[in-house]
């Protein structure tokens, strides 16, 4: 996993590691860390930790993370 965190697609923010959530990944039925990362804009993003290649996802709760 890379140490730089992107931008924020929403706003080109720079992000911040916010920590990982435990999760069960739907398609294989596994459990799987998400990685959260968050900008200064309020928007909080998530993706697989295990497949830091896919594209970042919208955060469906962000109340959470804030």
């Amino acid at each position: 996993m890379t140490d730089e965190a992107p931008d924020c697609p929403e706003c080109s923010e720079p992000m911040k590691a916010g920590g990982f959530v435990l999760a069960k990944r739907e398609e294989d039925g596994r459990r799987v860390c998400r990685s959260l990362l968050g900008c200064a804009g309020g928007h909080v993003w998530w993706r697989w930790a295990d497949r830091p290649y896919e594209p970042l996802e919208d955060c469906p709760v962000p109340e959470l993370f804030r």
